[in-house]
């Protein structure tokens, strides 16, 4: 009997199928399957990728022809896309938390709050520095007014002699007179040097007849001096005749007439900000200035102050600097990592430049032109890694200052001012992402190269009317006394500042010169006032009206970002991740562990 359709005959390994209309067909075998293509996925650690991998990768999918070289610049293309975009749109694209944004913003806050702190602990030291000026003055010169410094002037010998020794009188007095509490600095054991050093400079030879008309100078310099020490004064009285016999001035040919010493303070309102109080050294020098020889001697006083660590300072409950000390070390860690973060990505900028210039080359026989070029080197991470650089060089000043190791403040200031101001202009960089606030960079970006060149040629117009008004107006008009003056006075002309106090006062001695200055004044003004500031503006709201047509219209596209928009992946499209998505951050969780190969879902 016949088996039955279907059925496997013994000893065969073979399937009997039934024939066509009804009859059995003769025993075929099954047909071997087919070659397996060599896949076209490269294999990754030793292993071809599974299924999910080839349908969620980014590589080409099934059923397409892509050879490596559209699928490398694809690749490409998506890179440069992810490079160029913004925080939030990387934040969608992979996944990554905007750190350099909050780090950023964590470094304004940090970095504001300490230059706050010490700003008011260098107010403190400038009030103090300021008030002792002014209470020296008051004690050494005499008959001395708040604000007559540049009036301040004696014109006879007896009134010379009477405020020289005045000065004198008033330091050897200090413990019984002064409010505050001053100490002497004691000259230096073994030398010359006294507390208090009376000098005074006069030409070697010197011999003047204005009746003749004849004058013989040597002009080398020759030093006289005099030292007085606290321990043991010498009586001043009031006779000149009787005091100083062997000091005097020798006026024919004086050029100027010094008293040096040195005093030493407290600063203990420095308690107020929890800071351990600052011992002060003040080195007083007043000047008798005779240079002129034009028979009025200016007197002035000069104060420069050493700040240095108090020995053995004792502060009830207060004092404590560690705070300030962690601080300033947390403002140097951030910045520091801040410094990291910009560095790494302005490299990474240049690498892909490099990256994308060759590959320009190599696939199109082109090369990318230098404005496409320089769209890679992001210059607002340069201002940032330059803020970072000036933030921690000023905080180790500052650290060093708080210890009192050195008294630098105007340094510090400038380190730490100038980064506190780079980091507030660095936040303009992550408003450029929104449409109307971009507007503005991008106007000052394209009128910038204009602006600069119109700068040029007005500045040499600008020198032209200094250097004319120094030399013609100098003689006649205080505002003009010097070129750093003449372009003060200029430039507040063309604000319209002081416009009729500068024609008032303008000396009339000389009618060809006032002349001259009224045509001077008059053009000075006509021309850069209704001229030159009105193309300046000018300037500007061409290009603001050029970028607001094409921001209207369609915007010209460079070759570069033309070629990035051949790229159609949006950030959510799930293309951008990387293939170790699971590393861990320290702002967020692990992420999620891949599927399993048998766990395949499809939209």
């Amino acid at each position: 009997m016949a088996a039955p359709s279907g059925e496997r005959q013994p000893g065969t390994g073979l399937r009997r199928g039934p024939g066509r209309g009804g009859r059995r067909g003769p025993v075929q075998a099954r047909s071997a399957p087919p070659p397996r293509c060599p896949p076209r996925y490269p294999p990754v650690n030793g292993r071809f990728p599974s299924e999910t991998e080839r349908l969620l990768g980014r590589g080409p999918g099934y059923g397409t022809t892509e050879s490596p070289v559209v699928a490398e610049e694809e690749e490409l293309r998506r890179r440069l896309k992810y490079f160029f975009m913004s925080p939030c749109d990387k934040y969608r694209a992979r996944g990554r938390r905007p750190v350099k944004l909050g780090l950023q913003l964590a470094k304004i806050l940090l970095v504001t709050v300490q230059l706050i702190l010490f700003g008011l602990s260098n107010q403190m030291v400038v009030t103090f520095k300021e008030e002792n000026t002014v209470a020296f003055k008051h004690l050494f010169l005499k008959d001395y007014v708040d604000g007559a410094d540049d009036s301040y002037a004696v014109y006879t010998q007896r009134d010379l002699y009477d405020r020289m020794f005045y000065a004198m009188e008033k330091y050897l007095a200090i413990p019984n007179e002064t409010i505050g509490r001053y100490a002497y600095v004691r000259g230096e054991s073994g030398g010359n040097q006294s507390a208090l050093m009376l000098c005074q400079q006069y030409y070697r030879k010197g011999r003047i007849d204005p009746a003749n008309d004849t004058f013989n100078i040597d002009p080398k310099i020759v030093t006289d001096c005099l030292g007085v020490d606290p321990e043991d004064p010498q009586p001043l009285p009031s006779e000149l005749d009787r005091s100083y016999k062997n000091f005097t001035l020798k006026f024919h040919k004086l050029i100027n007439v010094t008293i040096q010493f040195k005093l030493k303070a407290i600063n203990i309102q420095t308690i107020i900000n929890n800071e351990i109080p600052d011992c002060y050294t003040f080195a007083i020098t007043i000047t008798f200035d005779n240079k002129a020889h034009s028979g009025r001697v200016k007197i002035h006083l000069d104060n420069r102050a050493d700040i240095k660590e108090c020995k053995d300072p004792s502060v009830f409950g207060r004092g404590d600097n560690s705070f300030r000390l962690f601080f300033d070390v947390v403002v140097i860690l951030v910045c520091s990592l801040s410094f990291i973060l910009c560095a790494r990505s302005i490299i990474r900028g240049l690498m892909l430049q490099h990256e994308f210039s060759r590959f320009f080359q190599r696939r199109y026989n082109q090369s990318v032109c230098l404005s496409d070029r320089m769209e890679f080197l992001n210059g607002w991470y340069i201002l940032l890694v330059i803020s970072d650089v000036l933030t921690v060089l000023g905080t180790i000043m500052k650290i060093g200052i708080e210890s009192k190791n050195f008294a630098s403040y105007d340094v510090c200031s400038i380190l730490l001012g100038t980064s506190t101001l780079l980091v507030w202009v660095g936040v303009i960089r992550y408003l450029t992402f929104f449409q109307k606030y971009n507007i503005l960079i991008v106007t000052l970006r394209v009128a910038l190269p204009n602006v600069i060149r119109f700068c040029c040629c007005v500045a040499v117009i600008y020198l032209g009317y200094c250097f004319c008004g120094w030399i013609v107006l100098g003689p006649y008009h205080v505002k003009f006394r010097s070129l750093s003056m003449v372009s003060e006075c200029l430039f507040s002309l063309i604000n319209g500042d002081d416009m009729f106090v500068t024609f008032a006062e303008m000396q009339q001695n000389s009618y060809l010169v006032w002349l001259f200055s009224q045509i001077y004044l008059y053009t000075f003004i006509s021309l850069f006032i209704y001229m030159v500031l009105s193309l300046f503006i000018a300037l500007i709201t061409g290009s603001y009206e050029t970028i607001k047509h094409q921001c209207e219209g369609e915007t010209p596209v460079s070759q570069l970002h033309a070629y990035i928009a051949q790229c159609k992946d949006s950030p959510k499209s799930g293309k951008y991740r990387r293939d170790d998505s699971s590393s861990c951050s320290v702002f967020c969780c692990c992420e999620r562990a891949p599927l399993q190969d048998n766990a395949l879902l499809v939209n």
